[in-house]
């Protein structure tokens, strides 16, 4: 049988990778993976915690946390794709230059 502990471990690993991805990356694409791998790791480590301590709040708040990155990926990815269109790049270095 795996732990919470597994589980928690698990989770902390996965944060540290989205963490890192969005601290390295460049690309606004590989921004928004690393946002959503950092969501996912909440979301296993609330959905361990919730079934350890037999309660369905954790649960509930992953599923809110799912519907919220869901959202955030659809707007973001409009966005991205405008500013795409406008500047032909999706670096981070061309958002410093905003011009109105």
């Amino acid at each position: 049988m795996i732990a919470m502990e597994h589980y928690i471990i698990l989770s902390t690993l996965l944060f540290a990778i989205g963490m890192y991805g969005v601290i390295i990356r460049k690309n606004l694409l590989m921004l928004f993976f690393a946002t959503e791998i950092m969501l996912n790791a909440v979301n296993v480590a609330l959905a361990a915690i919730s079934n350890y301590y037999g309660d369905l709040t954790g649960q509930m708040f992953a599923f809110f946390i799912v519907a919220i990155a869901a959202s955030e990926v659809a707007i973001g990815l409009g966005l991205l794709i405008i500013w795409f269109k406008r500047h032909g790049s999706i670096d981070l270095d061309t958002l410093k230059s905003m011009k109105g």
